[in-house]
């Protein structure tokens, strides 16, 4: 019975569906753990898939490739060195289950799956998988380790189940996605309670990268039976670290190792959209990307999204004016690209705009000039813009915020045209504050440049689409800060138009916003990709009928 034990940690971005990269890259963190003396290296949730698999688990090749490949990871750990806890699919008695496997002395030793399917939000498990039976614990070097797995810790039966058939220590294997302030949520809202509440110690491990719509933010940390943090590794970059276990007088303890500090506020939303910006356009193998560089404050953040993202010579902007672009919008986007260090060009959108207004006017004659022609300028950007991304491979991106798009202000075929958008779960007033702080700050896992990336006149001129003569979002829209107060009630919290108007907010706008929010679904619907940031993000989590008659005021 062992008295000490060296656990290796790997908190690694995995790929979905390539199980012979993920498999390598474990086999390589494995060596690196037997070089620090492991026992024991863990993986993330679903490590050799890829996390989440959505329905790609159900194909029957990939399950059959998924159990070939663990079968030659388990005949790697013949070879001296740790053994490895690997998350994967297994088909129990004709069910499928996402669990977690020992690899050890070439075979695999043993499997638990997963209790607790999560189906809220993004998660959707149940309709993948069968729930595995309450576990017990393994026993590896003669010590009872509970393998609670993800979801199982959110709710207090499956460790406490654990705890009761004599498990010493908890390791808790994930693939956690990140919201806005979960890091707190985890540690003190789920894992001290599942420590304190056994008195056991639990090591909490979760996966790093994006995929698609989601990113996960790593994080990953260790907790004494006393609530104690022990160990806390980075956020939003790949880490293995072996953490050091005695056996003392009242039980297993983690040995106090190093305590990374996590990304405040609001760097921890902006590294969620470089990570998950940088994943998507490397997976699916762009060279870089193209957007339209406005002279505005959202196209240049995205623009220094894209350079942390990628590195500024895989970011080209363009500039498309029409009659209407001010020759501030020209000098600030001009600036703006050269502060960020990406290529910038320029294509006039004028001919263009004739020529529709020649083809058409036979059927707008005698007609008002209204919206028409002002989504006309922005579809033109946009097919200007996929002509550019077509010909030449870059993925074009969109720049507009959750704020315009709760409202349907932005136009789809046009600005709504592209492959991924960074702001699509930020409102405006989020847009401010990260533009302000990247100013200030380099992320952590920034390839751009060091100091200021957008012109303070960027930030601070009042906002405008530049489609008329003088336009500015205010002639229309609510001051951003009151939209957005308005949104967040409406969207994160589901509140009624009379709960708002007791907060204080005018009935009629609040009316107003709330007919714009339910008549843009089917924009929506037609949206590009973009990071989840918040509890409530259009798509995954908020999933509204296009037709419904239902107002709440």
């Amino acid at each position: 019975m062992a008295d000490k034990l060296k656990i290796t940690l790997a908190q690694l971005n995995q790929s979905v569906g390539d199980l012979a990269g993920n498999a390598a890259a474990m086999i390589a963190a494995r060596r690196r753990a037997a070089e620090q003396g492991a026992d024991l290296i863990v993986f993330p949730e679903l490590s050799l898939i890829g996390y989440p698999p959505e329905d790609l688990v159900l194909k029957p090749a990939l399950i059959e490739a998924a159990a070939a490949e663990l079968e030659q990871l388990a005949i790697a750990t013949k070879v001296p060195g740790p053994a490895m806890l690997v998350g994967s699919v297994f088909v129990v008695d004709g069910a499928l289950h996402n669990g977690v496997a020992l690899l050890d002395g070439g075979k695999v030793a043993e499997i638990r799956l997963k209790h607790e399917l999560p189906n809220y939000g993004t998660f959707d498990e149940i309709r993948l998988f069968q729930p595995g039976p309450l576990p017990e614990p393994i026993v590896f070097k003669g010590v009872m380790i509970g393998l609670p797995i993800c979801e199982d810790i959110w709710h207090p039966d499956v460790c406490r189940h654990l705890a009761d058939f004599g498990a010493e220590l908890f390791i808790s294997v994930n693939g956690s996605p990140y919201e806005i302030d979960k890091d707190t949520l985890r540690i003190d809202g789920v894992a001290k309670r599942r420590a304190v509440g056994t008195g056991l110690p639990l090591a909490y491990l979760n996966r790093v990268g994006g995929q698609d719509e989601l990113v996960f933010d790593g994080a990953s940390f260790v907790v004494n039976g006393d609530g104690s943090l022990a160990v806390q590794m980075k956020d939003w970059e790949e880490q293995e670290v072996t953490t050091h276990w005695t056996r003392t007088a009242t039980g297993w303890r983690c040995d106090r190792g190093e305590i990374e500090p996590l990304s405040d506020h609001p760097e921890d939303i902006y590294c969620a959209m470089v990570l998950a910006l940088r994943d998507y356009v490397n997976r699916n193998r762009f060279p870089g990307v193209v957007l339209g560089l406005s002279g505005g404050i959202d196209s240049a953040i995205c623009a220094a999204i894209a350079a942390d993202a990628l590195g500024p010579d895989r970011v080209w902007t363009v500039m498309l004016p029409s009659r209407f672009t001010s020759q501030e919008s020209l000098d600030d986007a001009t600036v703006c690209a050269k502060l960020i260090g990406c290529r910038y060009d320029t294509i006039p959108i004028q001919p263009a705009v004739a020529g529709f207004d020649e083809m058409l006017a036979g059927s707008f004659a005698d007609v008002e000039v209204d919206i028409t022609e002002e989504n006309l300028q922005s579809r033109i950007r946009g097919v200007t813009l996929m002509a550019l991304s077509n010909k030449f491979g870059p993925m074009l991106l969109t720049t507009g915020n959750k704020s315009e798009m709760s409202v349907g202000y932005a136009t789809i075929y046009g600005d709504m045209a592209g492959g991924y958008n960074p702001l699509k779960d930020a409102y405006k007033m989020t847009v401010f504050a990260i533009s302000k702080w990247r100013n200030k700050h380099k992320p952590k896992i920034g390839l751009g440049p060091d100091g200021p990336v957008i012109p303070e006149n960027i930030i601070t001129k009042p906002p405008s689409a530049e489609l008329r003569p003088d336009q500015k979002d205010s002639d229309s829209l609510p001051e951003y800060p009151v939209l957005d107060g308005i949104l967040l009630g409406l969207v994160e919290h589901e509140k009624s138009v009379r709960q708002l108007v007791t907060e204080g907010f005018d009935r009629d706008t609040v009316i107003r916003i709330e007919r714009l929010l339910h008549l843009a679904e089917y924009k929506r619907r037609q949206a590009p990709p973009g990071v989840k940031l918040g509890s409530r993000n259009f798509g995954r989590d908020r999933r509204y009928p296009i037709s419904h008659a239902f107002r709440s005021a």
